[in-house]
């Protein structure tokens, strides 16, 4: 069941989503799934300036974030883990053996996959975060991976590459081509989802979530079948609805 909340801007976007974390939050003992990209910065943001006004701890909170690309060790500049870090985790007081993040820098990639889907099976994930690719895409869940996906490897479409490249110096040859990525079953796992998505780029994408059929070729319209989610927009990606 989807709940949409459209807004003016970006800001508005992220202020909205943080109400829902701050909720999860503050009951102590979350486990937080969370998405990296331009999406949730705003979000991670809000909850640094909580923290350091309020106190709001993040000492008892598990994590574990989505996705990683294949190939870059964690210090990359543009790994998930130093997006990670970068963007929230040294921002507050989350103790680092809470947070977990598939590792792309592995000899065997699928053993990690099994790894990180076993981990992630001993818990319940509150509150799941996400963004939606140009395509539909959620996690690094491109069209055509199977509703029932656990923890998988992805290869990347040509336009999530190019979608990416503005991180890889505009690039495309510097993306990685494969990904660790949370099946789409395993997100669905998730008691509550909030989806974050601005720009006119993701209507198309927002309109295949929320109203468009179920199918494999939008990979977020599995979401059609979680009971509680929370689609946030600003008015351009809200404007094919």
């Amino acid at each position: 069941m989807f709940r949409t909340i459209i807004t003016e801007d970006y800001d508005l976007v992220s202020s909205e989503a943080f109400k829902v974390m701050k909720e999860v939050v503050k009951k102590g003992n979350a486990v937080l799934g969370l998405a990296t990209g331009s999406s949730p910065i705003g979000l991670y943001k809000k909850m640094i300036a909580d923290h350091n006004a309020n106190g709001t701890s993040y000492k008892n909170i598990i994590t574990f974030n989505l996705d990683e690309y294949i190939g870059l060790d964690k210090d990359h500049d543009q790994s998930y883990w130093t997006f990670m870090h970068e963007n929230l985790f040294n921002g507050i007081d989350i103790p680092e053996e809470n947070v977990h993040l598939p590792a792309g820098d592995v000899e065997d990639e699928e053993a990690e996959c099994v790894r990180y889907e076993a981990e992630l099976a001993k818990h319940t994930v509150d509150l799941q975060v996400l963004g939606i690719g140009s395509d539909g895409h959620i996690g690094f869940n491109e069209p055509g991976a199977p509703f029932d996906s656990v923890t998988h490897i992805m290869e990347l479409t040509e336009q999530t590459r190019r979608d990416n490249a503005r991180f890889f110096d505009d690039d495309i040859d510097n993306v990685p081509k494969y990904s660790i990525t949370m099946g789409l079953a395993s997100i669905m796992r998730a008691k509550q989802i909030i989806v974050i998505a601005t720009g006119a780029n993701k209507a198309d994408a927002v309109y295949g979530m929320l109203k468009g059929p179920k199918t494999t070729d939008c990979p977020a319209s599995v979401l059609q079948d979680h009971p509680d989610v929370i689609v946030i927009l600003d008015r351009a990606a809200a404007s094919k609805l």
